[in-house]
């Protein structure tokens, strides 16, 4: 986070620019609603990542995008930071290319620059983590996201995050069950989260999904979505693993 800030403050692009530039692009993909349905998997095109390190560094985007799409996923979520992820440019618009289901871009935002070169990068909605951003940030991106067309998947990791993501009028809500801290994950967080959801406000379960059967006790806790990474990246079959898990749970 520290070096994404750094980066955006340094960010001397003008910001008006930047949404003339992403109003000219077709309108994006419907992500919110290919998730409303219900019993809707999210796979995640990653390359490594700061806990587990390499996971798929060599892997081909428009591949596994194509690959993930015939096993049924629902939606992508493609990471586009190369510091950390080991991230190409080129990632998500390969992705994106490569299928026909939205695609979110899955990354630090951190300013309203950020929200716009999700729109131009090809992204059909962009990712807020609320732990680390204030009650002003959340609501303020937020609506750059909508005056764009991008749905906004706020992510919370406790009830209190939960509480100002509801307080910014996010209306698609993740909850990661991995600590970010220590990044531990706590396969029941999810389920006592989503109590607390209300009606009308979409829900996606991220992190320590392993298998179909922690899919289908998601969905049952009343998930319409999860999030799937590093058990999906690392498949030799992405198409029959994503079927796997969602098999069962239709």
């Amino acid at each position: 986070m520290a070096a994404h800030r750094q980066a955006a403050a340094a960010d001397a692009r003008s910001f008006d620019a930047l949404v003339a530039d992403a109003r000219l692009l077709p309108p994006p993909r419907p992500f919110r609603d290919a998730l409303a349905r219900g019993h809707a998997l999210i796979a995640e095109v990653k390359r490594r990542s700061p806990s587990k390190g390499e996971l798929a560094p060599d892997l081909v985007p428009g591949v596994l995008a194509k690959a993930y799409e015939a096993g049924g996923a629902a939606c992508l979520s493609v990471l586009t930071d190369a510091e950390f992820f080991g991230a190409l440019p080129t990632d998500l618009g390969e992705a994106r290319a490569a299928c026909e289901v939205p695609v979110l871009r899955k990354d630090f935002t951190v300013s309203e620059r950020d929200v716009c070169d999700a729109r131009i990068m090809g992204a059909d909605a962009v990712l807020l983590i609320a732990a680390a951003l204030s009650d002003d940030e959340l609501s303020r991106f937020g609506a750059v996201a909508r005056g764009l067309g991008l749905a906004t998947l706020v992510e919370v990791h406790t009830e209190h995050e939960l509480e100002r993501a509801l307080a910014a009028g996010a209306d698609l809500i993740g909850v990661n069950q991995r600590d970010l801290t220590t990044f531990v994950v706590d396969d029941r967080l999810a389920a006592r989260l989503r109590e607390h959801i209300p009606d009308g406000v979409v829900t996606v379960a991220e992190s320590g999904i392993r298998d179909g059967s922690d899919v289908t006790r998601l969905f049952a806790a009343g998930y319409d979505a999860v999030l799937v990474g590093e058990s999906l990246v690392t498949s030799p079959d992405p198409t029959a693993a994503v079927r796997q898990m969602l098999r069962g749970a239709s």
